[in-house]
C-alpha cells in the first residue's frame, strides 16, 4: 500500500501497516511524536537529517513540498486508503480525529481548542523560532538589533498572553489536556532549552506557564517523544 509513495524508498517501513513518521526532534517534530505516544498508536519513527539536508531530497519533497518536518503516511486512512500529510497542525487534528482523543467533541470547545492550535500556528512558532534564529544562531551577528528586539518583546507577549490564559486552569482548556497542549510545550520547551533564553524572556515572571510545561513536558508520552526519532550521535 505504501509503495506509491515515494519516500519509502529513501525510508523503508519496516512494518506498512503502521503509520510511518517522518521527523527529527525540534519542537514541531515533538508535537507529532508526543501525539502518537499519546495516542497510542502504533508507528514507526525514520530520522530525516539536516545535517545530510534529507528535506531537501527528492523522496521527501515527494511527500512535502515545503521541505519540512514532520510528515507522515497513514495506511489506514479515511476510508482504508493510504493518506500523507503534513504540517504538524493539520497533523495534530487529523490523529485526534481519528483516534477520537485530545479533541472534545463539544463543538463549542472544539473549535476553541482549534483556536489555540491556530494561535500556536501562526503566533508562538514563527515568532518563538524568529527569536531563537536571533538570538542563538547567525542573527545575533547583525550589528542593527531592531529585529532581535522586535522578536524577543512578541515572544515576550506572547508567553504573558499564554500565562493570562492558564490562570485558574490546569491545562489551555481546563482539566482536559489537549491538542492545543501538544502544539505549545515543545515551543516552549525550547526558549530555556536550546535557545537558553529563560533568564532573559524573564520567565521566571510568567508562573502559569511555568506550572503548567512542568505538567506537560513530564507526562510519559513527553519524556519519550523529546527523543523521536533519535539523534544522530
Amino acid at each position: 500500500m505504501l509503495d506509491q509513495f515515494d519516500i519509502t524508498k529513501r525510508w523503508p517501513a519496516k512494518d506498512p501497516s503502521v503509520i510511518q513518521l517522518y521527523s527529527f526532534p525540534t519542537p514541531n517534530g515533538i508535537k507529532v511524536s508526543t501525539m502518537l505516544e499519546e495516542t497510542g498508536l502504533p508507528y514507526e519513527a525514520h530520522l530525516v537529517s539536516f545535517s545530510e539536508n534529507d528535506q531537501f531530497t527528492p523522496e521527501f519533497l515527494s511527500l512535502n513540498p515545503n521541505n519540512k518536518i514532520p510528515a507522515i503516511i497513514d495506511p489506514d486512512g479515511p476510508g482504508g486508503k493510504p493518506l500523507g500529510l503534513w504540517e504538524s497542525g493539520a497533523i495534530l487534528l487529523y490523529l485526534a480525529e481519528k483516534t477520537g482523543k485530545f479533541l472534545s467533541p463539544d463543538p463549542a470547545e472544539r473549535y476553541q481548542t482549534i483556536q489555540w492550535l491556530m494561535w500556536q500556528m501562526g503566533g508562538v512558532g514563527p515568532m518563538f523560532g524568529q527569536f531563537g534564529h536571533f538570538h542563538a544562531a547567525d542573527g545575533q551577528h547583525i550589528d542593527d538589533k531592531y529585529a532581535w528586539r522586535r522578536y524577543k518583546e512578541e515572544t515576550q507577549r506572547l508567553l504573558d498572553v499564554l500565562d493570562d490564559r492558564l490562570e485558574g486552569r490546569n491545562f489551555i482548556m481546563g482539566d482536559a489536556y489537549t491538542i492545543a497542549d501538544i502544539a505549545i510545550w515543545p515551543w516552549v520547551r525550547v526558549l530555556s532549552g536550546h535557545y537558553k533564553a529563560f533568564d532573559l524572556l524573564e520567565m521566571e515572571d510568567v508562573e502559569n506557564v511555568n506550572r503548567w510545561f512542568e505538567a506537560c513536558s513530564t507526562r510519559p508520552a513527553s519524556l519519550k517523544a523529546i527523543n523521536i526519532p533519535p539523534r544522530p550521535t
